[in-house]
């Protein structure tokens, strides 16, 4: 169980401070699929890397605390200090355009064995990764290519077989489906959604699609200007959004046969900048499990 207090990541670039994250506080379960949405810009990868643990220069953690809820090879929990040794052990990353953060100079097969935290046998792991891309709906031989020589769905399988060959209790999936056609869309989905089952763990999926968390996702994470606008279950949000935001989000959605204009429910925010649904960072339970922020009362943005 994953819990950020008070949670701020700012970018120093010159001398301005951004913050990208404005004091997240939030408890996310173990075992379940939790989907972030929200606009470019709001914070949603900034969030994920923040988890992670990679937080490098200009961006920085500022504020708040992070509780993973894991423990470590050593027995101790894990903290925001010792997150990077658990990189691919208890925690792992598809990050944004993962089909192109693959060596491509180097046989997909070469990238299995020589992975941080593998078994000295490379012949040994050579087969298990043999084995397990068979699972993943991936041809053996897939294992002698180079990443030029597969297609795009093929790549983006591999790197979610690098990220989930050591079965980590966490899975962070930044965009996995992103410049995928929509067959081989569902085709991943389904496999994440399938590995989930199969090993128990909590994986984080950033999309912009909000029918993508609608079919995968257990758990609903709307972000708007750095701060959390609603979170609850996934069926909970869409049946009943309680922020003028996240039914703007789930409005943009297109219905068949539904050929009325949505410009003007889009622009609702684009004319108030980041003011337009601007909310406090505590979060109120409004039914059970289900979560809203308070509109900032400054901003006057609608509730």
């Amino acid at each position: 169980m994953i819990r950020l207090c008070d949670l701020k990541i700012s970018y120093r670039i010159g001398s301005r401070v951004i913050n990208a994250v404005d004091g997240v506080t939030l408890t996310i379960p173990d075992g379940s699929i939790v989907g972030i949405a929200g606009e470019s810009g709001c914070g949603k990868s900034t969030l994920m890397k923040a988890i992670y643990g990679d937080i490098q220069a200009p961006m920085h953690l500022s504020g708040g605390t992070i509780e993973y809820g894991l423990k470590g090879a050593d027995g101790r929990p894990v903290t925001p200090a010792t997150i990077r040794r658990e990189w691919f052990k208890s925690i792992s990353y598809v990050p944004q355009s993962s089909m192109n953060s693959l060596n491509p100079v180097i046989r997909i097969r070469d990238q299995f064995i020589d992975f941080p935290g593998t078994d000295s046998n490379k012949k040994r792991v050579l087969e298990r990764a043999r084995d397990y891309i068979g699972r993943l709906g991936l041809p053996p031989e897939a294992l002698d290519s180079y990443p030029h020589q597969l297609s795009g769905g093929m790549r983006q399988r591999v790197m979610i077989g690098l990220a989930t060959f050591f079965q980590p209790e966490l899975i962070i999936a930044d965009e996995p489906t992103t410049a995928l056609d929509v067959v081989v869309q569902k085709e991943i989905l389904m496999l994440l959604m399938d590995l989930q089952e199969q090993m128990g763990n909590t994986i984080l999926v950033v999309s912009h699609d909000m029918g993508v968390h609608y079919q995968v996702t257990h758990k609903m994470l709307i972000m708007y200007a750095g701060r959390v606008v609603e979170f609850g279950d996934t069926e909970s949000v869409f049946a009943d959004p309680q922020h003028a935001y996240t039914r703007m989000l789930i409005d943009s959605l297109p219905t068949i046969g539904d050929d009325s204009m949505r410009g003007a429910v889009a622009s609702a925010a684009g004319a108030g900048g980041d003011r337009a649904y601007r909310v406090e960072a505590e979060l109120i339970e409004v039914k059970p499990g289900h979560f809203v922020a308070r509109p900032a009362a400054r901003d006057g943005a609608p509730a």
